[in-house]
């Protein structure tokens, strides 16, 4: 048996209340599906701030935890940032759709402008078409980093320099003296058969990165160019 032949039958051009009404649906599906991948962020951001305050009670509470706790809680962070930056990839789509209801279709209705023209829902049927990033995983990775990481990143460092340089916090007494404890705490940052100064620069380093992803990453704006309330 031949296979049955499925012709491409012309669109039926759809009256005013029908196009109101299958945009309406439309919007309502695509909120829906923006409201769930940013759902999935907020839970990645939240597993992210319980690891950092798991790490930091454990750390700070007795001389005898290792500060390669909060070593490790840092990578940690690292691994749950790259997962939010494929996320955000997801919703920044589904964002992008919203967004352009919102402001070339509703805001038309609601205040309509004479000389306002826009290819909107071209660039809104190839986008359902052919579905496509509009930003890198690097830019996104960037974003997220800017907006909440970047916080979680320093609390870390900071409550990682105040383990090596406070006596207290260690097992063994810090000699006394600038000088002496600066060589201390360089000293105990020692991980395993790296000896401190190694790990201090390899620190160093990864948030010499951090840094420089977060603010020297060019991206297009996209929908940041409208307004100042953005997620």
């Amino acid at each position: 048996m031949k296979p049955a032949v499925v012709e491409d039958l012309p669109a039926r051009a759809l009256s005013s209340s029908e196009f109101a009404t299958t945009m309406s649906h439309f919007h309502r599906a695509e909120i829906g599906r923006m409201a769930g991948w940013r759902d999935r962020l907020d839970r990645t951001t939240n597993w992210a701030i319980t690891v950092v305050a798991a790490m930091l009670s454990v750390s700070l509470s007795t001389p005898n935890a290792h500060h390669g706790v909060l070593l490790f809680a840092m990578l940690l962070i690292l691994l749950l940032l790259w997962i939010e930056a494929r996320r955000y990839r997801f919703f920044d789509v589904y964002r992008f759709r919203v967004r352009q209801f919102e402001r070339h279709y509703f805001a038309q209705i609601v205040a309509p402008q004479p000389n306002f023209a826009s290819d909107w829902q071209l660039i809104l049927g190839e986008s359902l078409r052919a579905p496509q990033f509009l930003i890198s995983h690097r830019a996104a990775f960037a974003r997220r980093l800017r907006r909440n990481y970047i916080y979680m990143f320093l609390i870390l460092l900071l409550a990682w320099v105040v383990k090596l340089s406070t006596p207290s916090l260690q097992a063994e007494t810090a000699e006394t003296g600038f000088a002496q404890s600066l060589r201390g705490a360089i000293s105990a940052a020692a991980l395993g058969p790296l000896p401190g100064w190694l790990v201090v620069g390899m620190v160093a380093f990864f948030f010499a990165g951090l840094f420089g992803v977060a603010f020297l990453t060019q991206a297009h704006d996209g929908e940041f160019a409208y307004g100042d309330a953005h997620v």
